[in-house]
């Protein structure tokens, strides 16, 4: 990776970690999830992947590390990596599209998430049907995050594609 990638990838994890500090007021609203896809899609996989874990990391020291930091890096992991896939193997990914990801996204991190419970309690269901609504919320939200954020952020990695990609990563 060059600097100018890691550059990008320190910005984008700032974004997030400001963004998820910025709305800790509204339950599962965050655009956390949204910028980690952007990132996978235009970036790749390993990019998600970095964004995912220093966010998760920085943002608890912020907000308050638990179990459930370990739970949220694997599951916003998950997230880059099947973002950073379709990105790598779907050309000219449309915007429709990308919306729903994030909204199966914000679904797929609290099933995730709720498996933090299973982990404590040995309680699953219970959990993770009374959290539908606040996932409900993340995946809204994640939809109008994207749709706010996506072609700013396209726009600002364009604008550093021919520094990204002049080196070998």
């Amino acid at each position: 990776m060059n600097t100018y990638r890691l550059t990008l990838l320190a910005i984008l994890s700032a974004l997030a970690v400001g963004g998820r500090y910025a709305f800790q007021f509204l339950p599962n609203v965050q655009p956390v999830t949204a910028i980690i896809i952007v990132c996978g899609i235009l970036l790749g996989p390993l990019s998600a992947i970095i964004v995912g874990i220093l966010t998760t990391f920085l943002s608890n020291m912020l907000l308050g590390m638990g179990i459930w930091t370990i739970w949220q890096m694997i599951s916003w992991c998950m997230i880059g990596l099947i973002s950073g896939l379709i990105g790598k193997y779907v050309a000219k990914t449309p915007l429709w599209f990308i919306v729903t990801i994030g909204i199966f996204a914000g679904y797929l991190y609290g099933f995730v998430i709720s498996l933090t419970t299973y982990q404590v309690t040995g309680h699953f269901i219970p959990y993770y049907v009374a959290g539908l609504p606040f996932d409900t919320a993340h995946a809204v939200g994640n939809g109008v995050f994207l749709l706010l954020l996506y072609p700013a952020i396209k726009r600002l990695i364009k604008n550093y594609s021919n520094k990204l990609f002049s080196e070998k990563t």
